[in-house]
């Protein structure tokens, strides 16, 4: 009687499973990338509203401590330092950090006093920096 000798086989993957898997990944990754970069635009827009928010909050903050909103000549600036004319009942600082006044792409907000329909505009650009746009490029306001 003959007895068969079995050789243990190596284990491990081969370079065609393994070219497979990678291809799998590559189709994977081709579609997601794009959809997860347009949440990521979209995050940063929402986190622009809600800095414009809490800048609105620190204005109102600043104008019931001080009488009126800060000039346009003053501008954010005013919530951080004291202006050099600035009211003498300021109670500051109102904005904890200056990159409280920076919109999420790295440009600082932009405050006009009078605002076209209140008392103050409060507004980002967008990614372009650029008045107008749509998308991540559009402008976000108070």
């Amino acid at each position: 009687m003959k007895v068969r000798r079995t050789q243990a086989r190596e284990s491990g993957y081969t370079l065609l499973e393994i070219l497979i898997v990678l291809a799998i990944l590559g189709l994977i990754a081709m579609f997601a990338v794009p959809n997860l970069m347009k949440l990521f635009g979209s995050a940063k827009s929402d986190v622009a509203l809600i800095q414009i928010s809490n800048l609105k909050a620190s204005l109102d903050i600043y104008r019931l401590e001080n009488g009126s909103y800060p000039t346009e000549g003053q501008g954010l600036d005013a919530l951080l330092r004291k202006p050099e004319t600035g009211p003498v009942t300021w109670n500051g600082p109102y904005v904890d950090k200056p990159e409280g006044l920076i919109d999420p792409w790295g440009n600082p907000y932009r405050y006009q006093r009078p605002g076209t329909d209140g008392p103050f505009d409060l507004y980002s650009f967008g990614a372009d920096n650029l008045e107008g746009g749509v998308g991540e490029d559009a402008d976000i306001s108070n």
